[in-house]
């Protein structure tokens, strides 16, 4: 974990409300690990002092890239930055994916933009699989051509039928995988939690590996303010876990969802 202050490389529109902040950051760049984070000092944001986590989309020696969605008075704040703009963040943080096991066929599913977190994931891997794709409609739905570059199968399903099948990202994940044999899949998870909460409850049940990407308000990244504790399973109960120190990922089987 490294601290740094970046220079705003490039800062572009990508899709719908969606952009795109691509950072020269040397330092930070280099330790980027598939599924990690990063947390950023918006500037301009008044009394907001509180740093904002970002999933990585992009990571090289050079610098950094993240894909997000204006959605508050942070992000807000954070479309105005320009080309030249100095931001201060904090990088990489959390633990990441693991590596891929390469006797067993990677499945990737996403909601929303979670998927550019798992950019990297398939980036890097040497075996490409199936992608499975949510959003609301298609406008919702990132990255296909970037995935499918790699050499991914991308399967996008939308809340509207705008694009791929309609209905949730399982409409298309479940008839699909009723036809694989289970303890051949590994599945990498990002996304909304009860999306997340749905692929482990089936990997549980069907006992294939799924490691999942949990999303919760992660204010300090290190571990140190405890506002994103999850319940941990332990052989005698539970635990609490930090999902900014001990994760963000986790296998399905470790997490105690509360319903």
């Amino acid at each position: 974990m490294k601290q740094e202050k970046a220079t705003v490389l490039e800062h572009d529109n990508f899709q719908g409300e969606y952009r795109i902040l691509r950072l020269a950051a040397p330092v930070v760049g280099p330790l980027v690990k598939a599924g990690q984070f990063l947390e950023l000092q918006v500037p301009r944001i008044g009394e907001r002092i509180l740093r904002r986590p970002f999933s990585i989309y992009q990571a090289d020696e050079s610098g950094v890239a993240v894909l997000y969605k204006t959605v508050g008075r942070g992000t807000e704040a954070m479309a105005n930055m320009q080309v030249g703009d100095e931001v201060n963040i904090i990088g990489s943080l959390g633990n990441g994916y693991p590596e891929p096991d390469p006797s067993k066929t990677p499945v990737l599913v996403a909601g929303g933009y979670g998927n550019a977190a798992l950019y990297i994931l398939a980036q890097r891997m040497e075996k490409k699989g199936i992608a499975f794709f949510g959003g609301r409609s298609a406008i919702d739905i990132l990255l296909v051509k970037e995935f499918e570059a790699l050499g991914w199968d991308v399967r996008p399903t939308t809340d509207d039928g705008s694009l791929g099948t309609k209905g949730l990202v399982t409409a298309a994940f479940d008839p699909w995988a009723a036809e694989q044999d289970f303890q051949s899949l590994e599945v990498f998870v990002c996304g909304p939690n009860p999306m997340l909460k749905a692929i482990g409850d089936r990997a549980i049940e069907k006992d294939f590996t799924a490691w999942l990407s949990l999303d919760k308000n992660m204010a300090c990244g290190v571990g140190a303010c405890l506002t994103c504790v999850i319940k941990r399973k332990t052989a005698d109960g539970w635990e609490w876990a930090r999902c900014c120190k001990d994760g963000p990922i986790f296998e399905s089987r470790e997490i105690l969802w509360e319903v």
